[in-house]
């Protein structure tokens, strides 16, 4: 008896990204590559009484382009996030569900956060006015699984369906667990990644209060600025990355354009401290990850790494590379792109697993904006301030998250 398992090829067919730097991938890739920075003034609450007064919003994001003005109210951000992602995804992969395919074809969407404008929201409303103030809309506009939940509905896919919830990782964990159910036979594509939108004055005040934000309000567009000595607190950002998974044969059978392979899924667990990061945890989570794609550290070109710009996290990552990587830690590039979009929290890993297939597809390298001073203890090659052609076969993309919760991706270059 054969108890051999066959892995399948797993590829990425389709991206969409909503972000601040653009509502499209087009505008989002072409923003990171021509090093624009998508942080500004908060523009959605007063600030006047917070520490922090800036973010990394998106610009000019009209809800009704995706969604029905009957169901705007059954949602928060981060649902219209997704569903507006998703729908450029599934657009760009060509992919139709339909009757037949639909039970082949699965959603999976992390947020770190969920509905937190619709807390805020009712919570004020039930002050105010009582518990029958209350919307009737309030649980499903802010769960974290109706991301997928709306999803599956708009596109038709009956296939797995699920969400995670692990802080910053959520979005990178999506894509991985999609990457194994296809990988493993359970689905022939998947419609994955992250979503968030958690720039509102309890999130703001809250991770203020933590001490994890910039406070550099002078000068907003500068104040993301991962591993520059500078650096003082990550900015929040939001919006969605969601990719297309599809199974390689299937996508070659219906002459679909083929961004990237899948190659690589690792996921631990410091089991260390709630915020504060250790170098295990990253280390172990990135060499996993070669390992379930069979190669050698040696072999990776680029990292699209975690690099939030928070003093101690930018150390301990450049630690965890070096760790796991040796001598070629200084051989390969690696950057932050926080440093234009800020940090999408659940929302991260769906955005950054999208820009480092794009990097691979396009054989680009978005650079770290903002990187001024060096940092002597960040000493690897962050691709500082200008994009940078490369030839990249392997490109891996880091997420760790409050919890000690960390996850990684391998892509690599598609070759038939």
């Amino acid at each position: 008896m054969n108890n051999q398992i066959i892995k399948r090829r797993v590829v990425v067919t389709g991206i969409g990204l909503v972000s601040p730097l653009g509502n499209t991938t087009e505008e989002t890739w072409s923003g990171l590559i021509a090093g624009h920075s998508g942080v500004d003034y908060i523009t959605r609450f007063d600030t006047s009484q917070h520490k922090v007064r800036f973010a990394a919003e998106t610009k000019g994001f009209e809800p009704l382009k995706f969604v029905e003005k009957k169901e705007l109210k059954k949602m928060d951000y981060f649902i219209y996030f997704a569903i507006a992602a998703a729908k450029e995804a599934l657009a760009d992969s060509g992919l139709k569900i339909t009757q037949e395919n639909a039970e082949g074809v699965g959603v999976f969407i992390g947020s770190g956060i969920g509905g937190f404008s619709v807390f805020e929201r009712e919570h004020s409303k039930m002050l105010e006015g009582g518990p029958g103030r209350i919307s009737p809309f309030f649980i499903p506009a802010s769960i974290i699984n109706l991301a997928s939940g709306y999803v599956s509905i708009y596109s038709g896919a009956k296939g797995p369906n699920s969400a995670t919830a692990t802080a910053c990782s959520s979005g990178a964990h999506a894509l991985g667990d999609s990457f194994k159910i296809i990988q493993r036979g359970d689905a022939t594509a998947m419609i994955c990644g992250g979503t968030e939108g958690a720039i509102t004055p309890m999130s703001i005040g809250g991770f203020a209060a933590m001490h994890a934000l910039s406070t550099r309000n002078e000068d907003p567009p500068s104040a993301s600025r991962p591993f520059d000595k500078g650096r003082d607190g990550f900015v929040i950002g939001e919006g969605a990355g969601i990719l297309v998974l599809e199974e390689h044969e299937h996508a070659m059978t219906r002459g679909a354009r083929i961004y990237a392979e899948v190659v690589g899924y690792g996921m631990t667990s410091d089991a260390f401290h709630i915020t504060m990061p250790d170098l295990d945890g990253p280390r172990r989570v990135m060499l996993k990850t070669m390992k379930d794609a069979g190669i050698d550290p040696n072999e990776v070109d680029y990292i699209n790494v975690h690099g939030t710009s928070t003093p101690v996290g930018d150390v301990n990552e450049t630690n965890a590379i070096k760790s796991a990587f040796g001598n070629h830690a200084y051989e390969l590039a690696a950057s932050s792109t926080k440093s234009m979009t800020g940090h999408l929290l659940g929302g991260a890993g769906g955005l950054e697993a999208g820009v480092t297939t794009l990097t691979v597809y396009h054989q680009m390298l978005p650079p770290t904006i903002n990187y001024e001073t060096p940092d002597p203890e960040c000493d690897l090659d962050f691709v500082p301030n200008q994009p940078r052609a490369a030839s990249i076969r392997y490109a891996l993309s880091n997420s760790f998250g409050f919890g000690g919760t960390n996850a990684a991706l391998l892509f690599k270059r598609y070759e038939k």
